[in-house]
């Protein structure tokens, strides 16, 4: 089983490379065809994520599948090494959803300057470069596909986006450059230390355990600040709304989804298994950074007047609680993190579709000027509470199942942490929640309460672009809120996936 199928990786990879070739041929001016050929490879590259869904032998979660290890780079001794476990393939499959539904939804939301051309191809790189990054078994294969995702996203930002996009777009290419060349810099020290063999992930892993503790604790510093940037966490953070912000809607929620995860996935399956000794070194500090990222972003969405804004900055805080779970470094912990990965790309990518069309319809963010959405487009107000409850973590929605037991992993963190210390980790934490629910609650009855304002009542000129839902936004947002619910009443469905790879990755702290 596990050495069957061993192309069906690599076509999910580069399938969307091949609609892009297509579209370079295809006549800029015939949109409805450049579309379509965008949609059908997306939907194409789903159907093989589906064929790879079904073909999974769940019974060995925890072992690695559809393996393919081929020469590539001999010189530096890097190979083509991919696989799935428990672990990559529900993120694995998530960046295939977002990318279909985001191409869906941009059927008639191409942001101006129009060009669908560039804006679908920009977005099926991206999803190659996503998809690459969950399946590495190879550094270099990993550092490649992980700056892969970074050029689209620049583009995106800087062509489509709003107003300061251009300062937006090169302070996120900045901010990821220095990570990168910094994580760059540690995966070489691992490589000269580990004997100059393989770049695989595997071998490094067995091999880690020799270098010493000191060398441990600066290599993981170069991964920490490389991972630590993308996720972002508090204070490496400050590109995330300004990217958010002008990012045309398509951009936040592909950002906000999978982008993002990219970071903690990069903890989870690199830095921690292959240095434990430095991670366990790191780990208060790491829990310290989650609970002021939490606490801080939750703040700065109680000052933000921009919906969008505030959306971004609760992702800080949401990664926060994913940071935590991870520092707790215990198979319940790193549960936790990652179904918190999943829920927060469903929510948050939920959340910023939502605010891309109020923006459609109301050619405004500011949340003092919104005011009886639920009179005015009720769907889309209660879609919004809808979310709004989910983000905020309310039981019986995804959200919370990436929350309440990431809190509760801080009480009895791994062997050798400092117990105390994650104790009041916890505490602070859960006094995260009650901020969240304040501010989301808040965003939700300025916007969605009340009588219209004045300026987009009827009959004030305003009002003509204001409408519900249309047909592209269901079939968008539907699959995204039905998983939402379906996670948040039987997460084990994800658990059942999760757990056996997080215990293989937690070997060496008696996971």
């Amino acid at each position: 089983m596990l050495s069957e199928h061993n192309w069906v990786l690599s076509v999910g990879t580069f399938l969307p490379l091949v609609g892009v070739i297509i579209m370079l041929f295809l006549p800029k001016a015939d949109e409805a065809l450049t579309k379509a050929v965008g949609i059908i490879t997306a939907a194409a590259t789903l159907a093989v994520g589906v064929f790879t869904l079904i073909q999974f032998d769940y019974d060995r979660a925890g072992e690695m599948q559809f393996v393919a290890d081929h020469e590539w780079i001999s010189v530096i001794k890097s190979s083509y090494f991919i696989g799935l476990d428990g672990i990559s393939l529900p993120l694995y499959f998530l960046s295939m959803v977002i990318t279909l539904l985001v191409m869906i939804y941009s059927w008639n939301h191409v942001p101006s300057p129009g060009n669908p051309k560039a804006f679908f191809i920009l977005m099926l790189i991206l999803q190659t470069g996503m998809a690459g990054t969950f399946i590495s078994r190879d550094l270099i294969l990993f550092f490649v596909f992980f700056e892969l995702v970074l050029l689209p996203m620049y583009f995106m930002i800087g062509v489509w986006g709003g107003e300061n996009r251009q300062y937006a777009s090169l302070k996120f290419f900045l901010y990821t450059m220095f990570g990168s060349a910094l994580m760059l810099v540690a995966f070489l020290a691992l490589f000269f230390k580990t004997g100059a063999e393989s770049f695989s992930i595997p071998y490094l892993i067995e091999n880690g355990l020799n270098i010493s503790r000191t060398t441990q604790i600066w290599i993981f510093g170069g991964m920490f600040v490389g991972f630590a940037v993308k996720v972002p966490m508090f204070p490496f953070h400050t590109w995330l709304p300004d990217a958010h912000t002008q990012a045309p809607t398509q951009g936040s929620v592909i950002l906000a989804a999978i982008l993002l995860k990219l970071g903690t996935y990069g903890f989870v399956r690199i830095a921690i298994p292959i240095l434990p000794e430095a991670a366990k070194a790191w780990a208060p500090y790491i829990g310290a950074l989650a609970v002021i990222g939490i606490i801080y972003g939750a703040l700065g969405c109680l000052a933000q007047t921009d919906m969008k804004r505030l959306i971004a900055f609760s992702s800080v805080a949401h990664m926060g609680y994913v940071m935590l779970g991870i520092s707790t470094l215990t198979s319940f912990g790193m549960n936790a993190a990652m179904f918190g990965m999943v829920a927060h790309g469903l929510i948050t990518g939920m959340l910023f579709f939502v605010a891309g069309s109020v923006k459609e319809r109301y050619h405004t963010l500011e949340i003092k000027r919104l005011s009886g959405m639920l009179l005015q487009v009720p769907k889309l107000g209660w879609i919004m509470g809808f979310c709004a409850m989910a983000s905020l973590g309310l039981p019986g929605l995804a959200g919370f199942w990436g929350e309440f037991p990431a809190i509760l992993s801080a009480y009895q963190p791994a062997d050798g942490l400092p117990v105390e210390v994650f104790r009041a980790y916890m505490v602070i934490a859960a006094i995260g929640t009650v901020f969240a629910a304040g501010y989301l609650l808040w965003m939700f009855q300025r916007t969605a309460f009340g009588e219209p304002t004045a300026e987009f009542s009827p009959g004030h000129g305003h009002d003509e672009d204001i409408h519900d839902v249309n047909k592209f936004e269901w079939v968008a947002w539907s699959p995204l809120l039905i998983a939402i619910v379906v996670f948040g009443v039987y997460p084990q469905l994800m658990f059942k996936v999760l757990d056996p790879a997080v215990g293989v990755t937690l070997k060496a702290f008696g996971g």
